[in-house]
Formats: structure tokens, C-alpha cells, sequence
């Protein structure tokens, strides 16, 4: 009898030890998202968010996030921490769309310390983007500085902008939507529906466009956009990508250069939310092409290009976000030009942010749910 027994616990040993590792494997597999040119997994670091909008990776390794109701969200060690960040600018003008929008840390914050924050700030019964930078001591905010603010204010509660990214050459662009009113966008002389560009410090570099033109704004560095809620500049080719919101049709990806006119609403391949006609031109004569654009609209935000090598394949490919169709897509392009795009993921809530940590992973953060999202990529 002993002897039956002994050849079959042993049987059974072999079974937990040879069989348990290949279910592992199999429920990883199954969990595992795949696209065409790599497999990943979804890690949810939290879903407590509120409205997320920007993020950044402190050495330490903590992670701020944005919240646009005016709060600096901490995750540290893949929890979010109850305490927040004080000190933040006051008041942050929040209604519809405004808030306490992007954070992005200087290319030399090892060194100096400085956090930069694009925001609406409130004057009286108006606002207006915001660029401000400071330090970071403990959980505080300190020497807070305001280095720009678009004008003119207006009362609109659309159309922010907000995004901001350095070049490493001492230079930072930030975008600024037209706050719902068309004309802004072709008008010289203000701010609304622009990308903007300053020295790190605020300065107006001498070498900017419009520099000498009577009457224009001199920080303006392109102009003729609508609502811009992606920025990212590719140090490797120094291509500066953007993307923004058409009306009803007309999202569009650009390559934005200096002096440029992008035209809106003179050309568009969007219509009014009401069907009716903006324009009958899609092409002009002194006006950029986008180099992709989306009909019907993905409603885009977020926007960054994978240069890790965690994701071999997706190298040099541009990820973007979509609120509408909820949804991270990775863009091809080559020598300037659109080649193929894949939606990754869909239906996971409103994406906001679509950033690359210094690590080498891909972080996507969304609203309703109010999450940060992890891509693991899988062999």
C-alpha cells in the first residue's frame, strides 16, 4: 500500500511544480493587449484621480499630477498619497475647460530645481494661460514666479491650450487656444490660438518671428491654431509635433515651424457642431497642411514619441491621446509624413496625458475614471 502512495505523491509533487508555472504564464497571456508590433499589459497605479491633466517624474522618484480643479496629486512608490502639494498659485481660474493645467520639470532640474505650471489665472470675472514656474521644497511650492499671461482675458471657458516643452537649448514652447472665438487664431495681435515661445526665464528671444512686426505679440512663434492640447519636440530631429482639436472633423497633427500660419478657420476639414459650412477651403496658398488629421474627430490630448527601448518596436512612433473615442493610438511617420496609425487601447476614459518617464515607461493618465495608467510591455 505504502508503495502505491509513494509513486503517486510523487506524481502529484510533479504535476504543482511542472503545471503551475505554465497557468501563470497562460493568465498573463490572456491578460496581455496585443497590437501589431508589441504585447503589453495595463497596470493601473491608481483610479482616485480627479480630473487629471499633466504629469512629471521627480528624481526622487515621486510623480506629480495635475489635477485641473487646482491640486498636485503625489504618487510615490505606486500609491497615491493622501497629502498633496502646497502652495500653488492663487486664484486658478476654474470653469469649463480652465484650471491648473500642465506640469512639466526644467531639462536641468537635477541642478536648479525649477517646476514649470500652465494654469488659468482668474481677473475678476475673466482668465487667461498662465506660465509660472518655482521650486519644490519637501511638499511646498516656493519662489513662485509668473512668466507669462495671454491676453487678452476673456470670459470664454474654452479653448486653453496649456501645453509646454522645452528644446534643451535654453528654449520653451507652450500652447494657447483661441478660447472659442475663430478670429483669434489668424490675429497677430494677441496670444489666442498660437504656440508661443520663450527663454526658460520668460525673455522674449530676440529671434523670434514677429519680433519686429507693428503690432504683434512678440512671443508668438506660430499661429492660425484652434484648440492645442499636444506639444512634444523630438531633440534627436528637432521637429516640433503638435496636435489639436478641429471643430466637428479636422483634429490635426502638425509639424510646427517658425512664423507659420496653420489656418484656422480660413482652411479646415472640420464643419461647425451645427453641420453648417466654416469654409469651403481645405488648402490655401501660405497655409500649412496638417500631416495627419481625423474625420470624425478623436478629440486629441496628450501627446508624446517612444524613444525606449523597452518598446523596441514602437521606437521613433508617435502616441496620442483622444478624449472622444477614449482611446491611445500610435502614429507612423517618416520624412515628415503620415504612414499608418493603430489604436492601441479604446474605451479606457477620457485620455489627458500620454507621457514617456525617464525609466522608459509609457504613462497614461485619464478622466472619468480618474486614473494613471502604466503600459508594461510584454515579451
Amino acid at each position: 500500500m505504502i508503495k502505491l502512495i509513494l509513486p503517486c505523491c510523487l506524481l502529484f509533487i510533479f504535476c504543482l511544480t511542472a503545471c503551475t508555472p505554465e497557468k501563470k504564464q497562460e493568465q498573463s497571456n490572456a491578460a496581455a493587449i496585443h497590437s501589431e508590433k508589441q504585447d503589453f499589459l495595463i497596470d493601473t497605479i491608481t483610479a482616485e484621480l480627479k480630473n487629471p491633466w499633466g504629469i512629471a517624474f521627480l528624481p526622487d522618484g515621486r510623480t506629480l499630477i495635475t489635477e485641473r480643479a487646482g491640486e498636485i496629486r503625489i504618487v510615490k512608490d505606486g500609491k497615491l498619497l493622501e497629502e498633496k502639494i502646497q502652495g500653488l498659485p492663487s486664484p486658478i481660474y476654474v470653469k469649463g475647460q480652465s484650471g491648473l493645467l500642465d506640469i512639466v520639470l526644467h531639462p536641468d532640474y537635477a541642478n536648479n530645481g525649477w517646476i514649470y505650471l500652465s494654469y488659468s489665472k482668474q481677473v475678476a470675472d475673466s482668465g487667461g494661460t498662465v506660465i509660472a514656474r518655482a521650486k519644490l521644497e519637501g511638499n511646498n511650492l516656493t519662489n513662485l514666479e509668473e512668466l507669462f499671461s495671454a491676453q487678452p482675458l476673456t470670459s470664454s471657458e474654452v479653448h486653453f491650450g496649456s501645453r509646454i516643452v522645452f528644446d534643451g537649448k535654453g528654449y520653451m514652447f507652450f500652447t494657447s487656444g483661441e478660447r472659442g472665438k475663430k478670429e483669434n487664431a489668424q490675429n497677430l495681435g494677441n496670444h489666442l490660438g498660437k504656440v508661443l515661445r520663450l527663454h526658460e526665464d520668460g525673455k522674449v528671444p530676440t529671434d523670434n518671428p514677429f519680433v519686429n512686426t507693428p503690432g504683434a505679440k512678440p512671443e508668438i512663434w506660430s499661429y492660425g491654431h484652434r484648440n492645442l492640447q499636444g506639444l512634444y519636440y523630438d531633440k534627436a530631429t528637432g521637429i516640433l509635433w503638435e496636435h489639436e482639436h478641429g471643430p466637428r472633423g479636422g483634429d490635426e497633427l502638425n509639424i510646427v515651424e517658425k512664423g507659420k500660419n496653420y489656418g484656422w478657420p480660413v482652411i479646415t476639414y472640420g464643419i461647425n457642431y451645427d453641420s453648417t459650412i466654416i469654409t469651403d477651403l481645405k488648402e490655401k496658398e501660405g497655409m500649412e497642411q496638417p500631416v495627419r488629421y481625423w474625420v470624425p474627430s478623436i478629440a486629441p490630448c496628450g501627446l508624446t514619441m517612444v524613444t525606449s527601448d523597452k518598446y523596441p518596436k514602437w521606437k521613433g512612433n508617435l502616441l496620442v491621446g483622444a478624449l472622444s473615442h477614449q482611446l491611445v493610438a500610435r502614429v507612423e511617420v517618416a520624412d515628415k509624413k503620415f504612414v499608418a496609425e493603430e489604436r492601441l487601447i479604446e474605451k479606457i476614459g477620457r485620455v489627458r496625458a500620454v507621457v514617456e518617464s525617464p525609466d522608459g515607461y509609457i504613462y497614461v493618465a485619464t478622466e472619468n475614471p480618474g486614473k494613471l495608467l502604466k503600459l508594461v510591455p510584454v515579451e
